[in-house]
């Protein structure tokens, strides 16, 4: 079973971007992020398309911000939008979005922001995470959580450590609410095959921050140990962050045109086999990293 996250930043604007991509690397689960829609508009945008790809959708959306959704070629069962008891700013928001999908519990996440360190949001971060926490530990045992985590587990996870002092992102209470996902026995899968590798999932758009490789890994798949033991593989597909990438059909007045990529590339596990080996961690690999730029966190 092939399980990818992807923060699309916008569905409606990456449509001819994700439907190539869906049929270029087939995955079976796909958990998706800021679709930015709600969830009929969502529907009539993708929902044919979908359908004739094999894909049930669990879609949580919202008009204009957030919004998530998992879609699924083998099943979608139990589907539960948003987090049982959690905090909302101040109403709960489209962040989260649970099914059962070939036997396993996937979460879909987009984790508040938390913008400035101890700011009313960056409270409302934790809080949030906590309530994801409890509703994960009260599941079943084969369980994985895929999204964009808006943390960067560790120092390696950023170009530039030094950069981020003072800032969200890379905190220590940030990364002690990601551990507590640990401590119930989650496993990173990327960072658990490739401990020593550089490896990025976001890039600013601004300063050439993609072609200069000067990233965060903010985006993960965390998963328990009976489905981390499946894991064959697991990568992030930096080709779906190119500029240069898939066109949908144009006319003959040249429209539309080549659709721009989201800041954040798709990561990858692969449970039982791996169609394409043991790629990775980075498909393809960055080109080298220039010096003396600093990274700006999403905002």
């Amino acid at each position: 079973m092939r399980v990818a996250t992807w923060n699309v930043n916008s569905v409606k604007q990456r449509v001819p971007r994700l439907l190539p991509w869906l049929d270029e690397r087939r995955p079976d689960v796909v958990c998706l992020q800021e679709l930015k829609l709600a969830d009929a508009a969502f529907d009539d945008l993708l929902g044919e398309e979908l359908a004739r790809r094999g894909y049930e959708a669990a879609v949580h959306g919202q008009t204009q911000w957030n919004g998530v959704a998992i879609l699924s070629r083998v099943g979608l069962e139990d589907v539960v939008k948003g987090l049982a008891d959690g905090p909302g700013f101040p109403d709960q928001e489209a962040r989260a979005v649970a099914a059962t999908c070939g036997g396993v519990r996937v979460h879909s996440v987009y984790v508040p922001n938390g913008r400035e360190v101890d700011s009313d949001h960056y409270r409302y971060k934790l809080e949030w995470l906590k309530a994801l926490r409890d509703v994960v530990a009260a599941g079943p045992e084969d369980v994985m959580v895929c999204g964009d985590v808006n943390i960067a587990p560790a120092d390696a996870d950023v170009y530039e450590p030094g950069a981020f002092e003072g800032h969200t992102h890379v905190t220590a209470a940030e990364r002690g609410a990601l551990g507590e996902f640990h401590a119930l026995g989650l496993r990173d899968v990327v960072r658990d095959r490739w401990p020593t590798e550089r490896i990025f999932t976001y890039w600013d758009y601004r300063a050439a921050m993609f072609q200069q490789n000067l990233g965060m890994r903010i985006d993960l798949i965390l998963a328990s140990g009976s489905v981390a033991a499946r894991a064959k593989a697991a990568w992030v597909d930096r080709q779906a962050r190119k500029s240069a990438g898939s066109k949908a059909a144009a006319s003959k007045d040249g429209a539309p045109k080549v659709a721009g990529p989201s800041d954040h590339a798709p990561v990858f596990v692969d449970l039982d086999e791996a169609p394409d080996g043991d790629i990775g961690p980075v498909v393809p690999p960055p080109s080298a990293p220039r010096s003396g730029k600093s990274v700006r966190a999403p905002r």
